[in-house]
């Protein structure tokens, strides 16, 4: 059975990780509506822009600084001191990113003035200490301390953006809200740390780990933030970048949702690793499949099956070309649950960049191919396409890389339950949404409906991580009951 701190943390990091992409949602029928599609299409193309300087001057720094602080969990001399040395490396490389952004777009181009505000989105990256907290298993701080910074991000977004003027007031809110958020996470630092001296620092030594973990970022970024920018790049009309962008955040929504177990056991299994216990690797890992697929596929044919009543209702009118790019990506649900397990939760935690780095820059490539393809036939539904591509790519890849520690037909074995159920779900929320006609009634019977029907069935089918979900209430309200 999972333990405990791991079921707590994977708590924690959930709420965070849903809040964090809630935001947005709770606003976007909102702004959907006020500033248009071609607004989101413009803030989506800037802030893609921006996050190219932000990975490149990030590195991979925030992956190798959890992992190593996972390492040095109990020695609190040398993990302060790691901390502090990847710390200076995050201000030096960050600091230079940001003199080339500033210099290529901040004094000319049509969105100069946005580009300016998003300097600050750059700033609010560079104090981001979430790794070391991370590292430590302390998801807990990044939870609390965030949370009411996103609380008050909404409120202002009601407040200062009124009409489709109001798109500059609406970045600053999104990057001040990252800025406050991140600093929030320095007030109770000091706790976790001790003075190191000046002479015993060496930074230089985390540069050639950090560019390693940074090749694959680049690659994942590709198909990530590159899609975006080449829409906005080939395709004239903004608005599709919106579609696109509007789509996106529905389904990435859903995905934190079945893979924020993978930045929890980040930590764990790179500490499970340093300590050569292989035994509780494969354990974390068998279970960390059934966990992902266990969500993934019910939130794959839900989305589906709601998305011709669920965009109209949220999005309001004119986006109706969401409704089949939801469709068209929502596999990525199952691709990239997957590759999380593989990938972050296995390769990287126990020192095999190479192989992770292999997958997903095979993936990058398939990506920026079919993109130019596609999206010149086909727009967004062309980047959408190439999307799901890369990603089964990458999965694939990864699966023959380690077909000696893992097997696929084992995989899809022990978790062929989840998908046979997810159909018989699927089914029957398909027949509920052609009998109910209005369709917020229709949205919310067929997610009440299918989710209890799914999980029922694997209840019956006796599937060991609900029996073992519904012997942790049970003791929780028992303990309650003691307590009393």
């Amino acid at each position: 059975m999972i333990k405990k701190s791991i079921a707590k943390n994977y708590i924690y990091n959930l709420l965070y990780q849903v809040l964090v992409i809630m935001v947005p949602l709770i606003t976007t029928p909102y702004l959907s509506r006020v500033l248009g599609a071609e607004n989101i299409g413009i803030y989506s193309y800037t802030l893609s822009m921006t996050t190219y300087f932000i990975l490149f001057g990030s590195l991979g720094i925030t992956m190798y600084g959890q992992r190593e602080i996972a390492y040095l969990q109990d020695d609190i001399y040398n993990r302060s001191k790691t901390f502090f040395e990847i710390l200076i490396m995050r201000f030096i490389t960050l600091g230079t990113s940001l003199l080339f952004f500033y210099n290529i777009f901040v004094h000319k181009g049509q969105y100069a003035i946005y580009y300016k505000i998003f300097i600050l989105e750059i700033l609010a990256n560079s104090l981001d200490i979430s790794f070391f907290f991370q590292g430590l298993e302390e998801f807990k701080k990044t939870v609390f301390r965030n949370s009411l910074i996103k609380i008050i991000s909404v409120i202002c977004t009601f407040i200062f953006v009124k009409s489709s003027k109001n798109l500059i007031q609406y970045i600053y809110i999104y990057v001040l809200s990252n800025f406050f958020g991140n600093i929030s996470l320095w007030l109770n630092l000091s706790n976790y740390l001790e003075k190191v001296k000046l002479k015993d620092l060496k930074i230089l030594k985390h540069l050639k780990p950090t560019i390693i973990l940074f090749i694959p970022q680049i690659a994942t970024q590709i198909y990530t933030v590159l899609d975006k920018t080449m829409i906005g790049s080939i395709v004239i009309d903004k608005s599709e970048v919106g579609y696109y962008e509007q789509a996106q955040k529905i389904v990435k929504l859903l995905l934190t949702v079945a893979t924020s177990i993978g930045t929890v056991m980040i930590p764990r299994m790179a500490n499970t690793f340093a300590n050569g216990n292989e035994k509780k690797l494969k354990e974390y890992m068998n279970k960390s499949f059934k966990f992902v697929l266990l969500l993934a596929y019910p939130l794959m044919f839900g989305i589906i099956s709601i998305s011709n009543k669920f965009v109209p209702l949220f999005y309001g009118i004119g986006y109706q070309k969401v409704i089949y790019l939801i469709c068209i990506i929502s596999p990525i649900l199952i691709t990239i649950g997957m590759s999380n397990v593989i990938g972050t939760q296995y390769l990287l935690p126990t020192k095999q960049q190479k192989k992770y780095t292999i997958s997903v820059t095979l993936g990058a490539l398939v990506n920026f191919i079919l993109n130019i393809i596609f999206i010149n036939l086909w727009q967004s539904v062309g980047a959408s396409i190439a999307t799901v591509l890369a990603e089964l790519t990458v999965t694939s890849v990864q699966f023959y890389l380690v077909r000696d520690e893992i097997k696929v037909l084992d995989v899809i074995k022990n978790t062929n339950k989840y998908f046979l159920s997810a159909i018989i779900m699927f089914i029957i929320s398909i027949l509920l949404n052609v009998l109910i006609k209005n369709n917020l009634i229709s949205i919310i019977v067929q997610i009440i409906v299918s989710f209890t029907i799914y999980f029922i069935l694997l209840i019956i089918e006796k599937d060991e991580l609900m029996l073992e979900g519904i012997d942790l209430i049970k003791n929780k309200i028992k303990n309650y009951k003691n307590n009393i």
